[in-house]
């Protein structure tokens, strides 16, 4: 069945791989029965493989629950996006919405839909940054016209949604894992080991990602490889990372990130991609 090429990210996201698609795809096993992205965030790869079946996951609920409105009720959502307006007075507003946990808790799920896309578009850098509170607290982005309401990408990846069997899990990556069955094939993006102590970015979800984490992950590929289960992870290529994985196969390509606020800071990084098969 041919790709459609409009099913693409819906929102920008730090460290997304649209840059690193030429290295990953090659990668990609040719027969797989089933996919799983633990680690969602703008879902790069699994736009564009577009498997027919599929498990994604991620940490960060307001995304998921994008993701779900996007399959469910996608006209109306962009109805909703086309009311919001560029300005910082009222980006500041419909950020503020989540200090209210009750008030926000009860707000429709086109609403938080529509209210995380919009500031997400409309933020600084395109961060989806939340603080230790689960509050959005990345700045207004002063762009002059920001593409807010993108509708044809929007009803092709709720078309892609419905006629495929795709589920959306909101919890911890190891129980995501635990439901794929041999013969599936899994794409990890976690939150990157940091290359120096002020390179950290783990602002997706309230609470962070760091060494043990990354540890516990790499059991979880353990577990992975025993049961008959092909991976792909990506993550930087730091000496910690490399020796963590040393007995898979390291694939080391080249990457730009610009999260830096020195622009002089921003450019090209080396990374990696483990596989447990070969190519």
């Amino acid at each position: 069945m041919a790709k459609n090429k409009l099913v693409a990210p819906i929102v920008k996201w730090v460290g997304g791989k649209r840059q690193l698609l030429d290295e990953i795809t090659p990668l990609v096993p040719k027969r797989i029965t089933s996919y799983c992205e633990p680690f969602m965030g703008g879902g790069a790869v699994l736009f564009s493989i577009q498997p027919k079946k599929a498990m994604v996951n991620d940490l960060n609920g307001d995304l998921i629950t994008l993701y779900e409105v996007v399959r469910d009720d996608v006209e109306t959502l962009i109805e909703f996006l086309k009311k919001h307006e560029n300005t910082e007075e009222y980006f500041y507003s419909i950020r503020d919405l989540d200090r209210d946990k009750e008030a926000y808790k009860n707000m429709s799920k086109v609403e938080k839909a529509s209210r995380i896309l919009y500031l997400n578009k409309t933020c600084y850098n395109g961060l989806f940054r939340v603080n230790s509170s689960g509050e959005f607290n990345a700045p207004f982005g002063h762009y002059k016209n920001p593409n807010i309401v993108n509708e044809p990408v929007l009803r092709a990846v709720s078309k892609y949604f419905n006629e495929s069997e795709i589920e959306f899990f909101n919890e911890d990556f190891e129980e995501t894992l635990k439901k794929v069955k041999k013969g599936g094939f899994v794409y990890l993006d976690p939150p990157y080991d940091p290359v120096s102590d002020t390179a950290n970015f783990t602002g997706y979800n309230k609470g962070g990602f760091d060494k043990s984490e990354q540890i516990r992950l790499k059991n979880c590929c353990d577990e992975l490889n025993k049961r008959g289960v092909k991976f792909m992870l990506s993550n930087s290529a730091t000496d910690f990372i490399k020796d963590l994985y040393k007995e898979y196969n390291i694939h080391i390509v080249k990457a730009k990130r610009a999260i830096n606020s020195d622009a002089t800071k921003r450019g090209e990084i080396e990374e990696v991609l483990i596989t447990n098969y070969g190519t």
